[in-house]
C-alpha cells in the first residue's frame, strides 16, 4: 500500500517537473503535447483520488482502533447498573489489572483502568478471595469492587471440602456426589498421576520395598476446600487437587528438606509416613512423635524385622476391597498376617507400597521434620485421644493396660 502511494506522488512530481523545467522535444506537435498532458493529468488525479481514499481508510482504522484501546485503558466508567447477571472467576494470584481485564472482557466495567483506579484506592482489594462471583453488566467499577469484597453474599459457592486423611476411593465418591461426574471417570483419570501434574520424581524411593508397577494417585490429592468451576471434568478436578499438593509441598520445601535431613529417605517414603500420621494420631500435636516412631522402626534396625506393625495400613487394603475398616482389637489374626495383602506391615519390612491416604500440611511438616526421640511404640490411651510413648516392649505393655482400663481397647489385647 505504501509503495502505491509513493508511485502516485512520484508521478505527480514528474508531471509538474516536466511542465516547468524541461522543453518539449522539437519533433512533437502541440496536439501531441496536449494529449500527453491530458493523459498525465488524468493519471495524477486518479492517483490522488486513490491516495485520499486509502488515507481515509487508514484514518478510520486508526480511529476505531484507538477508540477500542481507549475503552479498555482509559478510566471510562459506567454510571448505572444493568440487570443482566454474569459470572466471573477470580483466580489465585491475580492482580487488580488482571481482574479488571476479566471484568472488561465480560462487559461488566467500561474500562479495565476504571476498576484498577478504584481497587488501588481501597486497601481491602488486596484481599479479594479466589472464586466465582455473580456480578451485573454493565455496572460502575466501584460497585463491581464492592461485590467482589463481599464474598459471603456474591460468591457463587460450589465448594467441595476434602478432609485430611481421606483415601482416594472415598474422595471419588464425594466428588461424584457433588459434581455428578461418575466415580468411574475419576478412577480412569487417576490412572496416570504424572499426566495430572504429579512430578515423576515423586515416585522414586530409596528402600527395597516392592512397589506396584502402576503409579498411585494416593497421597497427592491435597485435602482442602475446592471451588468447582462450571462444567468440570474428572480430569480437571483432580488436576486442581494435584496442583494444590504441588504448591503446598513447594511452599514448605518438602522434597529438599527430606532429601537433605532425613538420611537418605526418599520424599515418597516421607509422604507415606505423612499419610500414616493422619490415620494413627488423633491430634496433630502428636504428629512429630509418631513420625519419629515410624522412622525408628523401619530405618534404625532397633525394631524386629524393621516392620511398621501398624493396623491402619491393613485397614487401607480392606477399604480398597470395598469393605469397612475395623478397630485394631477386632482385626483377625488372619487379616493381620495375610501375606497376600501388599499392605501387610506386621511381617514385611519397610514402608507400605503407597501412601494410605491424603495428608494435610501439618502431617507433611511432621514427616519432613519429626520430633527427636528414641521411641519405638505409641498408643492412644484414652478416649480424648491422648497418646503415650515407650522405648521398649515393657513400657508399651504398660500403655496398653492404660488403654484397656480407659475402654479404648476391649478385645484380645486386654486379656493377655
Amino acid at each position: 500500500m505504501i509503495d502505491d502511494l509513493d508511485l502516485a506522488w512520484e508521478e505527480q512530481y514528474r508531471s509538474h517537473r516536466g511542465q516547468r523545467g524541461r522543453r518539449p522535444p522539437q519533433n512533437r506537435s502541440s496536439r501531441g503535447r496536449n494529449r500527453k498532458d491530458k493523459g498525465r493529468g488524468k493519471r495524477s488525479f486518479g492517483a490522488l483520488f486513490v491516495s485520499m481514499v486509502l488515507l481515509a481508510a487508514l484514518g478510520g482504522g486508526v480511529y476505531y482502533g484507538v477508540g477500542s484501546l481507549q475503552d479498555k485503558f482509559t478510566a471510562a466508567d459506567y454510571t448505572t447498573t444493568g440487570t443482566e447477571t454474569v459470572t466471573i472467576e477470580v483466580k489465585d494470584g491475580e492482580t487488580a489489572t488482571e481482574i479488571g481485564n476479566t471484568l472488561y472482557a465480560a462487559g461488566v466495567v467500561k474500562s479495565a483502568k476504571a476498576f484498577v483506579n478504584v481497587a488501588s484506592a481501597d486497601p481491602r482489594s488486596r484481599n479479594i478471595q479466589v472464586g466465582l462471583y455473580k456480578l451485573f453488566k454493565p455496572m460502575p467499577a466501584k460497585d463491581a469492587l464492592a461485590l467482589l469484597l463481599d464474598p459471603e453474599k456474591n460468591r457463587v459457592v460450589n465448594g467441595v471440602t476434602i478432609p485430611e486423611g481421606m483415601i482416594t476411593v472415598d474422595i471419588y465418591k464425594k466428588l461424584s456426589k457433588e459434581t455428578g461426574i461418575p466415580v468411574k471417570d475419576f478412577q480412569t483419570a487417576a490412572k496416570d498421576p504424572v499426566k495430572l501434574g504429579v512430578p515423576a520424581e515423586w515416585f522414586k524411593r530409596t528402600d527395597k520395598r516392592k512397589v506396584p508397577k502402576t503409579k498411585s494417585i494416593e497421597g497427592f490429592l491435597y485435602p482442602a476446600t475446592y471451588e468447582i468451576p462450571p462444567n468440570p471434568t474428572a480430569t480437571s478436578v483432580l488436576k486442581m487437587m494435584v496442583q494444590k499438593f504441588v504448591a503446598v509441598t513447594d511452599d514448605i520445601d518438602f522434597m529438599n528438606t527430606v532429601k537433605n535431613e532425613r538420611g537418605g529417605i526418599s520424599p515418597y517414603e516421607a509422604l507415606i509416613v505423612a499419610s500414616i500420621l493422619e490415620q494413627e494420631a488423633t491430634n496433630p500435636t502428636d504428629f512429630g512423635k509418631v513420625a519419629r516412631v515410624l522412622y525408628n522402626r523401619v530405618y534404625t534396625g532397633d525394631f524386629p524385622c524393621d516392620c511398621l506393625q501398624i493396623d491402619s495400613a491393613i485397614n487401607y487394603w480392606i477399604k480398597l476391597q470395598g469393605k469397612s475398616g475395623k478397630d485394631s482389637d477386632n482385626l483377625l489374626h488372619s487379616e493381620i498376617h495375610n501375606l497376600d495383602n501388599p499392605y501387610n506391615t506386621h511381617d514385611v519390612a519397610g514402608m507400605p507400597p503407597t501412601p494410605i491416604g491424603n495428608p494435610g500440611e501439618a502431617a507433611l511438616k511432621a514427616a519432613m521434620k519429626p520430633t527427636e526421640g528414641p521411641w519405638l511404640f505409641f498408643m492412644t490411651v484414652d478416649k480424648k485421644g491422648t497418646m503415650a510413648y515407650a522405648v521398649d516392649f515393657a513400657g508399651h505393655q504398660a500403655n496398653v493396660r492404660k488403654a484397656c482400663d480407659n475402654g479404648v481397647l476391649t478385645g484380645e489385647l486386654c486379656n493377655q
